[in-house]
């Protein structure tokens, strides 16, 4: 595993209507590996996630993909970076319309000027990939929630994305497909060298995937490292977190998080 920085957040301050959501947060993701990202509902997770896709600009600090500050590129420099990663959305994020096959082949046609032929080899191979070989003409209806989930992820990886977001893909699924999906995610990390940032609420995903863990307590990183760092943190409110505890520093309401405190 290189140390090739290949998401670099530092700093980063967000505040919507005088509410600070993101306060001064750093973290950074090297090549190969995978990082997670937990907190419970409120804690900025997902206006962080914004920020790495690029939709949202910081009010202080960068955020920088590949070596890249996403703020300073143009409406054209910052596509051209968006082709190289993929994200998977906590539905799969299909159009209900298409084919499962023409889900996946919709970011080829696109992207890429391959001919039709070229293409259905393509979907096929990123359908075969996620043990969806045998769906490439069923309706996003016809699938399971795991299933779309797989689904959405042939999609996300059709143009061979160097770095994948991971947005609660073990949201709705039951242990034994969380499971699935988890290998899934560490299996292509590997055969097709990604590099992988998840966001999620499962511990035990985070504790089966992350190289690196970092904890968002009300927009500020309370705490990052390994998993058996993570796990066995001296900071309470880590402790409570991970461990489900009902007694501790976090009250019911820290822990399931205002639905005041998140834009989004």
């Amino acid at each position: 595993m290189g140390e090739e920085r290949i998401v670099e957040v530092e700093n980063l301050w967000k505040s919507y209507g005088g509410r600070a959501i993101l306060k001064g947060v750093n973290l950074h993701v090297l090549r190969g590996e995978i990082a997670v990202i937990i907190g419970g509902s409120g804690s900025g997770k997902s206006t962080l996630l914004r920020h790495l896709l690029g939709v949202e600009n910081p009010d202080r600090g960068t955020v920088k993909l590949f070596g890249k500050d996403l703020a300073a590129l143009s409406e054209e420099e910052l596509e051209r970076e968006r082709k190289r990663f993929g994200i998977l959305f906590q539905s799969g994020a299909l159009f209900g319309s298409m084919t499962v096959g023409e889900n996946v082949a919709l970011p080829l046609e696109e992207h890429t000027k391959l001919n039709r032929e070229m293409r259905d080899i393509l979907v096929k191979m990123k359908l075969d990939l996620v043990g969806l070989a045998d769906c490439v003409d069923l309706m996003p209806a016809e699938l399971s929630g795991g299933m779309r989930k797989r689904a959405g992820l042939a999609r996300a990886i059709a143009l061979d994305p160097e770095l994948m977001f991971y947005d609660e893909p073990q949201s709705g699924l039951d242990p034994v497909l969380s499971a699935v999906i988890d290998d899934l995610i560490l299996n292509l990390n590997r055969h097709l060298n990604m590099t992988g940032l998840v966001v999620t609420h499962s511990m035990e995903s985070a504790m089966r995937l992350a190289d690196r863990i970092y904890m968002l307590h009300y927009g500020e990183i309370i705490a990052e490292g390994p998993p058996p760092e993570i796990e066995n943190s001296d900071d309470a409110r880590v402790r409570q977190f991970v461990h489900g505890l009902v007694d501790g520093p976090l009250t019911a309401a820290e822990r399931a998080g205002s639905i005041f405190a998140e834009k989004g």
